[in-house]
């Protein structure tokens, strides 16, 4: 009896698994808004100044794992937002840079030291590893930033679940249309070497780029690819 009661007791007072919420990326959103231009371009020295709110936030990130209860969206947001933060972190942390490949002999997306949870991940981890086999969204690649002048420009927005369909979509157009990247001419095209080194990701690249393309390509164009500038997209 003794012991029956005690298990009944256990069962009364012990506490439900507690839920643990996405989070809602405002202070990376707060950031973003003072620290980077429409175009993408990073102070960083302003930045460094106000490190420490970033270092917050990264510590939110850090303590949390995506969970299997947050909706896809909500998973998405938390890895774009994950990469794109600790990113800028790297680049604060070995400034002054004139390039990310001044960092890691050219290998910093190789090196572990993203704290998320109880695992340890390279940026290279987030995006090969987790965004790209797990969500399969060829968009990701205009909303992960490599902080080079050739890289889709950094979103001075936060991603969130609420908007990420829509904010996906923008990136794609404006990084697609964008001369500076992309040069489309009907039967040709200079494009990004980002659709090189993801081709698998894309599919028919001419398909791909027509959909959000201002400019289309016909069926057959020829496409090359434009050199990469790995200079730092800092203002």
């Amino acid at each position: 009896m003794v012991t029956l009661l005690l298990v009944l007791s256990f069962f009364t007072y012990a506490s439900p698994a507690q839920v643990v919420k996405a989070p809602d990326h405002q202070a990376w959103n707060t950031l973003l808004e003072q620290y980077v231009s429409a175009e993408g371009r990073v102070n960083y020295a302003g930045l460094k100044k106000d490190q420490a709110k970033l270092n917050a936030y990264l510590k939110t990130l850090s303590g949390l794992h995506p969970q299997s209860s947050w909706s896809r969206n909500e998973q998405m947001a938390f890895w774009i937002n994950a990469y794109n933060a600790f990113t800028v972190k790297l680049i604060l942390d070995h400034s002054p840079l004139t390039s990310i490949m001044d960092v890691d002999k050219g290998k910093a997306w190789d090196r572990k030291w993203i704290n998320i949870g109880d695992k340890t991940y390279s940026l290279n981890n987030i995006e090969n590893d987790i965004l790209r086999p797990q969500f399969k969204d060829a968009r990701i690649h205009f909303a992960v930033n490599c902080a080079a002048r050739s890289c889709p420009p950094l979103l001075n927005k936060a991603f969130t679940a609420a908007q990420l369909e829509d904010q996906l979509n923008l990136q794609a157009r404006k990084f697609i249309n964008n001369s500076r990247f992309n040069q489309l001419q009907g039967n040709q095209a200079k494009v990004s070497k980002v659709f090189e080194w993801y081709s698998a990701d894309f599919g028919n690249l001419v398909s791909f780029l027509n959909r959000y393309a201002k400019t289309k390509l016909s069926a057959n164009a020829k496409i090359s690819y434009l050199e990469y500038d790995w200079a730092l997209n800092g203002l």
